[in-house]
């Protein structure tokens, strides 16, 4: 009897448990004529807009959601196309709740006519609402960030906000693209993004939010909850002439426990597909680990590009597999895999002058060249996130492998020659972090980064250039570069943050190991095809071993309105370097103390001031040291002759940031001085046919100065955004050439502005227009070198009818060149769209470079140098495309 009694009072806690977690709401949607409503969107919500439970209702209308969470201020939300969003309060439980939808199209042009744009800001977090600044013209959340006050995205996809650059762009605040974000501004329809989210002070690691000291800023779009049900994307045909092809697909999926996007792209249009694997923050991602090592030693070539955005002057044939997805096991632990494929094909033709100016004498150089080029990359990454306010664990595998294949031929002062380039770079990475927070609040934290890297490179040169160099002054057949670099790396440490209010002390110690192996010969091919060392001083067998044991102190506050944080990290340093061919075997040991010091003060709820100091020591690398003569390049002889260098760097700035949000007013302004010394420096020989560098001991300096200052304004009365800003930079630094020390002042001043307006309801204006004035000038010497561009571009964009879009777009280039005849370029696009409703499909037909413009000449100003290059680039180009959206 007791066990039966026992058994039937489980029964009944067990119910009253699956009473208690499982609770539902339920109802009925119509329209105003009382007809029930198919596949409406219900989600229901708490009081902070979070998605507790989702469905649809069915053929009668009918909904039924089901809940675990207690919460009392809960709502439903009913959404269909074609019907106002309705929401209602749940007050009861027990009883239904019907729906009356209204149709939409009643009050629509009220609804525009009336509305403005407007910001919120909650804490560090300002909003900016999509629908505020899109037009029908726009497809992607990139052509609305271009209007909204304040943002400002650059040619090559990087986006600032109020002069700062963004550190991450999340997707419903998960991190799926790290700072490799133009996939996701070029590829997500602008309607599917509810708002734009600034948020400030941005600190993605949870238990490090109290006493949050983090200055970066990132982005977060919100997606709209219709978005979030189904995967969503586009399938792109185009054909064109003459010969072009652009084709891609693009597929995407943001919902709570799986996000995507993956593309497959290929084009032969000038358009770089590889964009879309930038790393916007790539110099602050390589300073972190303090791995220095030569990217590459070889070139095939020293033209460079035409100042000219990369669709105008880039022969192409690419190809790009981007794979990116992110699987959330819970709310806290996350896998991602971010991996990709580019296939390129480019080719270029170009003549060049340059003129390098030196007290009595200038050295000319007349090159033309031609070159095919076939770059491959391959990319994979793995990540996995564990991230609570307890403990935290970040560990992310990179491998990739970047073949890279150049055929050039080249004619130097009238000497021709063919020259092919083989470089393969493979690297493997893993970095781990782990922090655990303690019963005290204090923090423990374990860091381990691991790095292998080799990259071969052969350069091939036929016929052999420099005979009296390089062959006794004997015509030969050829010359062969061989360079291999492998490099182990690891850095690792463990710290210890003592939390304490709103003060946190961080101790850290741990140490670095470097190891490389460069290995290089020079071979010239004699007509008889006998091969042979050049020289024993062109060849390098160098071990390098670099270790470094450091501790730090941290010292920071935070408070309501002052931020402030102190660092003193000390470090012993030790290399050692041989090389036995060479009679080469030294060390060197190093103690270094790199103090730095950061404020900052919220003049208002809005405003801020900051300002920094650091000081830094720094050894160079093995690029430093190798005393072999090394063929850089068809017209480069590179050597050394010198200690490690040095260099002690005092760097102090500060900002000022303002903004009005409500007004929508952004202003920043920002200055920063650095003084460097250095113990070595670069000395080039230079003749009419090739340049020499050695690498000698000798101190100098360089200093520079830099102001910037940027505004941004939304305009009401007018429905436009304007832009203004400017920059000055200043800069002094020594040049040792033929064996004159002569010490330069290089100045640049940059004017810019711009406007994006909506001149009607259909249509649209754009224009940015860039002036730049560069002066260069030695004190010991007449060498005065003076530039002035001017930039600009402009579009007009309007509906046609209800369907068609039309856009005309220019670009002027006027450049000014001292004793230079002016340089005067215009180039138009005209671009048409017709979009079909029903079958989410639109068809395109546009015309790039209509005045059919195929040369291009450029100035380059740098120092004593000055170079013209004309590059031939492609002609008009026609294409028909067609988009379907799905």
């Amino acid at each position: 009897m007791k066990k039966r009694l026992l058994y039937l009072l489980l029964i009944t806690m067990l119910s009253s448990v699956a009473a208690f977690a499982q609770k539902q709401v339920k109802g009925k949607i119509k329209d105003a004529k009382g007809t029930p409503i198919v596949s409406v969107n219900v989600n229901l919500k708490d009081k902070e807009g979070n998605i507790l439970s989702f469905t649809r209702t069915n053929d009668k209308g009918e909904y039924l959601l089901s809940f675990t969470e207690e919460n009392k201020d809960l709502t439903v939300e009913a959404t269909i196309i074609g019907y106002e969003k309705k929401t209602i309060g749940i007050t009861e439980l027990t009883k239904n709740y019907d729906l009356i939808l209204k149709d939409t199209e009643i009050n629509l042009k009220t609804v525009v006519v009336k509305n403005r744009p407007v910001l919120t800001a909650n804490g560090d977090t300002l909003n900016y609402k999509t629908s505020d600044f899109a037009d029908k013209q726009d497809r992607t959340i990139g052509d609305v960030l271009k209007k909204m006050p304040g943002i400002v995205v650059d040619e090559n996809g990087k986006v600032s906000y109020n002069g700062k650059s963004i550190s991450n762009l999340y997707l419903d605040k998960d991190n799926l693209l790290d700072d490799k974000y133009n996939i996701a501004t070029k590829s997500i329809p602008h309607g599917a993004v509810e708002k734009v989210q600034v948020i400030q002070n941005d600190q993605p690691i949870k238990m490090l939010r109290k006493n949050n000291m983090s200055d970066d800023v990132a982005l977060n779009l919100v997606i709209k909850d219709d978005a979030k049900l189904k995967m969503m994307g586009d399938i792109k045909a185009g054909l064109g002439t003459p010969d072009r092809f652009d084709g891609n697909i693009n597929a995407m999926m943001f919902k709570k426990e799986l996000k995507f996007i993956n593309s497959l792209k290929g084009n032969n249009i000038g358009i770089d597909p590889g964009i879309d694997l930038t790393s916007h923050n790539m110099a602050d991602y390589l300073k972190r680990f303090d791995n220095n090592k030569p990217s590459s030693f070889l070139s095939a070539g020293a033209a460079g590009v035409p100042t000219l955005p990369q669709k105008r002057s880039l022969f192409n044939k690419a190809g790009l597999v981007n794979l990116n997805n992110l699987y959330k096991l819970n709310p806290d632990l996350q896998l991602k895999a971010n991996i990709s494929y580019l296939y390129d094909q480019r080719s270029q033709e170009y003549n060049k002058s340059s003129e390098t100016y030196l007290p009595g004498q200038t050295i000319r150089y007349n090159e033309v060249q031609n070159n095919a080029i076939n770059p491959q990359k391959f990319r994979a990454q793995l990540n996995l996130n564990n991230n609570t306010e307890q403990s935290y664990l970040n560990n992310t595998f990179i491998a990739e492998y970047a073949p890279n294949y150049t055929n050039s031929n080249v004619v130097i002062n009238g000497i021709g020659a063919n020259q092919t380039l083989n470089q393969k770079t493979f690297d493997l990475s893993n970095e781990m972090s782990y922090r655990k927070k303690l019963k005290s609040d204090d923090i423990l934290n374990f860091y381990s980064f691991l790095n292998r890297t080799t990259q071969p490179e052969i350069l091939n040169i036929r016929p052999g250039l420099n005979q009296d160099i390089l062959n006794n002054n004997k015509p030969y057949f050829g010359l062969d570069q061989y360079i291999k670099l492998p490099t182990l790396y690891t850095n690792n440490f463990m710290s210890f943050a003592v939390v304490s209010n709103k003060f946190v002390q961080t101790y850290k110690t741990g140490f670095s190991i470097q190891k490389q192996d460069f290995n290089s010969e020079l071979y010239r091919i004699q007509n008889d095809q006998t091969t042979e060392l050049v020289s024993q001083s062109t060849t390098n067998d160098l071990d390098w071993l670099k270790t470094r044991a450091f501790v730090e102190a941290g010292y920071e506050y935070t408070g309501e309105k002052i931020k402030a944080g102190l660092f003193l990290p000390f470090s012993y340093n030790n290399i050692n370097y041989s090389d036995p061919g060479k009679s080469l075997d030294k060390s060197l040991d190093k103690f270094f103390i790199n103090p730095s010091f950061n404020f900052k003060y919220q003049t208002g709820i809005e405003n801020y001031i900051s300002a920094n100091y650091n000081y830094s020591n720094s050894l160079g690398g093995i690029d430093d040291v190798y005393r072999g003569t090394v063929l850089k390049n068809y017209r480069s002889l590179f050597a050394n002759n010198a200690p490690i260098s040095e260099s002690k760097t005092h760097g102090v700035g500060a900002n000022f940031n303002f903004r009005k949000a409500m007004q929508m007013v952004f202003f920043s302004l920002g200055v920063n001085y650095s003084a460097t010394t250095l113990n070595t420096i670069s000395s080039f020989t230079l003749s009419d046919n090739i340049q020499q560098r050695v690498v000698l001991p000798l101190a100098n300096q360089a200093k520079s100065l830099s102001v910037n200052a940027s505004a941004s304004k939304y305009l009401f009365a007018l429905r436009s955004t304007v832009n203004i800003g400017t920059s000055f930079s200043q800069s002094r630094f020594d040049q040792l050439q033929n064996n004159k020390l002569l010490p330069f002042d290089a100045q640049t001043i940059n004017y810019t502005g711009g406007i994006d307006s909506k001149l009607t309801n259909f249509m649209n204006f754009s224009y940015n227009g860039t002036y730049t004035v560069s002066n260069n000038k030695s004190s010991a010497s007449n060498i005065n070198n003076k530039f002035q561009q001017l930039r600009q571009q402009s579009s007009l964009t309007f509906t046609a009818f209800k369907s068609v879009f039309v856009n005309f777009a220019a670009e002027h280039i006027f450049t000014h060149q001292q004793n230079q005849p002016n340089l005067n370029y215009l180039f138009a696009d005209f671009n048409v769209r017709y979009k079909l409703m029903k079958l989410k499909t639109d068809l395109e037909f546009g015309i790039t470079n209509l005045a059919n413009v195929k040369k291009f000449e450029a100035v380059n100003l740098s120092a004593n140098s000055l170079t013209s290059g004309t590059y031939y680039i492609p002609g008009r180009v026609a294409m028909l495309k067609a988009t379907f959206n799905f």
